[in-house]
């Protein structure tokens, strides 16, 4: 049951950090990003092939991390020629792009096996001092870019992302350079994102294709709907939420007695039961954006 608990929060923390990356692209620019998986995936991998190749995992962090920021850069960059809709198409291509690489290039991958053995933070403490150590690590770390974000949102860089989403027009007679807001915003979410899934890598002692699957994107998508897409303490809410859900049905499924297929449907069904509610009743979210108005 403890383990359990431990496991729950820390998926939880880590959620949350790949959420508030999101929330920086989609809920203050306005980016439709389906592809936002593709930078946690980067930086699992950079983790992951780091350990094989018999550098430190740091480093293998740190080169993720620069590698999801420059794909951000690339992937903002096509909004020069690509209308909203048709770019969040894009970066759903470029997500599954990736996740075929990921799946074909054994040498670099491992293909579909993926690359195991990465080892666990903390794994030297004894007993369940580690995995207590590695949950206060993430939450920690999701702490530290909740308040960072949210100070973002609030300073000059954030006001001119809610001016380029609502009056584009309007941004760019401001002097704005909307281009490079776009890029400075993507890049930004996908070095939070990367981290995430370095972490992730870590706790799983794995990485695999299986990480860039876009439902892993929607799910994302679905605690930002929830909670309030635009407010980083909505973002918080909705990922708690949502993982709350999840650690319920495994409860449901021993006091019930049905099996692992019904215990996956119905945690679909319950999460869709849910945004359903906030899509019909709160449609901005449990806690939605709170916009300024002048006096």
């Amino acid at each position: 049951m403890f383990d359990f608990l431990v496991s729950s929060l820390t998926f939880g923390a880590i959620f949350a950090l790949m959420a508030l990356g999101l929330n920086l692209q989609a809920g203050l620019a306005g980016l439709l990003n389906f592809g936002h998986i593709a930078f946690a995936g980067i930086g699992a991998y950079g983790t992951g092939i780091a350990v094989q190749a018999g550098w430190h995992p740091a480093l293998g962090a740190a080169a993720g991390v620069a590698v999801a920021m420059a794909l951000g850069w690339g992937i903002a960059r096509l909004g020069r020629q690509l209308a909203a809709d048709y770019w969040g198409i894009a970066t759903l291509a470029i997500a599954e792009i990736i996740r075929t690489v990921a799946t074909n290039e054994l040498w670099l991958t491992n293909g579909a096996q993926g690359i195991s053995g990465i080892p666990a933070l903390f794994d030297g403490m004894p007993g369940k001092s580690g995995a207590l150590a590695f949950l206060a690590q993430v939450v920690a770390l999701a702490a530290i870019a909740a308040v960072l974000l949210r100070r973002l949102a609030y300073g000059r860089f954030g006001r001119a992302l809610r001016v380029m989403r609502e009056e584009p027009k309007l941004a760019a007679c401001m002097g704005y350079d909307l281009m490079s807001l776009k890029s400075r915003a993507v890049m930004a979410g996908a070095a939070v994102t990367a981290v995430a899934g370095s972490l992730y890598a870590h706790y799983m002692s794995f990485v695999g294709p299986d990480y860039l699957l876009a439902s892993e994107t929607f799910l994302l998508w679905t605690m930002l709907m929830i909670g309030g897409i635009g407010n980083f303490s909505g973002v918080v809410l909705g990922v708690v939420l949502v993982q709350t859900a999840y650690t319920l049905v495994p409860f449901a499924k021993d006091a019930f007695g049905f099996g692992s297929d019904i215990a996956g449907a119905l945690r679909l069904g319950l999460i869709g039961f849910i945004l359903l509610g906030c899509l019909l009743w709160r449609s901005e979210g449990l806690l939605p954006e709170k916009m300024r108005k002048m006096p």
